[in-house]
């Protein structure tokens, strides 16, 4: 099929949808090494590390018991009872089993919660710099998208007197994450306190609260909105599997929700999707009911590669850094590099300076525009530490190259 019969053939929700950045790059890194060139990936959310040994045997233990048939849409007992135990133990919140749907991978939950929720030109507060799939599912599903940005100057924390300003009569959502991707921001207590005393006051405005990264903490204990009583029943927390477990291609998240919620979302994804994998769910089950072990090694492991990546990342000149308190990201502002040239090719933005990077240093990130910070890149430090003194050494070569 021709571009001009695809254009006139597809729905306008598929023409106006943008491509995931994130895997645009890695698509664009894997053609630069299909090319001959040694490329570096570091854009890509996605732990290095295996799934724990002991995850695994349980999958392969329901394999043999015969769990390879349908799920319950909205998961298996044993695996929403586990979570009902996560939720109360990890974070202090209170749900029934019927309050929990399990997804193929917290993307689904978002776009489930969505759908369940949002009229056509309904509002969504995007907390900004956010994950690059919110400001698209908001939208594929009719919602305006109203992001609300915090510089490198506030540790891109958006506080309370923003969200404030940014609700009207047509707000139906609040949707964040902490930690956050791309920034690697974690909120703290007393700034979730007055995030939640403001949405208190909008009964009808509802809190999706994106905890995946929770186990990739470096600072205090955790805190979910959920706690504050203010808040509890406006607020949908969503989790899953994929950062804490290294249990990406699992495809499993899970929401904590008021039933009211908890139904439309299973309503919607029986429609869709039906139940995740059987024997999947099992080794999810066990994995929140076991030892913890090696998910706290693989937190330890991201902070000494955040302190490494820091260190060099600070030597690079015209990089501003934060210092991150959790997640596997940094998130540097780079625009003091716009205007400059690279082989007569001037750098206008994030887009064109990650695009240079990938050119000239063989190095993959993602530029920061697609996250709702054009001024940035982001990098992950999912990779191992001679791959980022490596990648790390050669960005900073590259930009020592670039003519004023």
């Amino acid at each position: 099929m021709t571009n001009e019969i695809a254009s006139r053939t597809l729905s306008q929700r598929v023409l106006n949808m943008k491509e995931s950045a994130t895997l645009q790059m890695a698509a664009l890194g894997r053609e630069f090494k299909a090319k001959g060139y040694d490329v570096i990936s570091l854009s890509l959310g996605e732990p290095d590390f295996d799934t724990p040994v002991h995850i695994k045997e349980a999958a392969k233990r329901a394999l043999d018991e015969g769990y390879t048939k349908y799920t319950p849409v909205n998961g298996l007992p044993e695996l929403r009872e586990a979570i009902v135990h996560k939720f109360k133990r990890d974070n202090n919140l209170t749900f029934d089993t019927n309050q929990i749907v399990v997804s193929n991978g917290a993307k689904q939950s978002i776009y489930n919660i969505c759908m369940a929720l949002l009229d056509p030109g309904d509002e969504v507060v995007i907390f900004s710099p956010y994950w690059v799939s919110y400001h698209d599912i908001v939208s594929l599903v009719g919602g305006v998208p109203v992001p609300v940005y915090a510089g490198i100057e506030k540790d891109y924390k958006v506080d309370a007197q923003q969200v404030e300003e940014a609700i009207t009569d047509r707000t139906k959502l609040v949707l964040y994450s902490s930690p956050c991707n791309p920034t690697g921001s974690v909120y703290s207590r007393d700034e979730l306190a007055e995030i939640a005393a403001v949405l208190s006051k909008y009964p009808d405005v509802h809190i999706i609260s994106d905890e995946i990264y929770e186990y990739i903490n470096f600072g205090d204990q955790h805190v979910s909105i959920g706690t504050f009583e203010a808040v509890r029943e406006q607020t949908i927390t969503v989790n899953g599997f994929a950062k804490g477990f290294a249990m990406t291609g699992w495809r499993l998240g899970y929401i904590g929700a008021p039933k009211w919620i908890a139904d439309a979302c299973t309503k919607i994804q029986g429609q869709v999707t039906s139940g995740a994998s059987s024997f999947g769910q099992k080794a999810a089950a066990y994995a929140l009911m076991s030892d913890l072990a090696p998910t706290h090694e693989m937190r330890n492991a991201f902070m000494n590669r955040r302190d490494l990546v820091i260190s060099l990342m600070e030597q690079v000149p015209g990089f501003r850094v934060n210092h991150p308190k959790g997640a596997f990201y940094l998130f540097p502002d780079i625009s003091q590099h716009f205007g400059k040239q690279s082989r007569g090719e001037v750098i206008a933005n994030s887009d064109d300076f990650a695009m240079f990077l990938l050119r000239e240093a063989h190095v993959a990130v993602v530029s920061g525009a697609a996250f709702g910070a054009p001024n940035c890149i982001r990098i992950s430090y999912a990779s191992s530490e001679a791959e980022l003194r490596e990648a790390i050494e050669r960005i900073g070569k590259a930009v020592r190259l670039m003519n004023d």
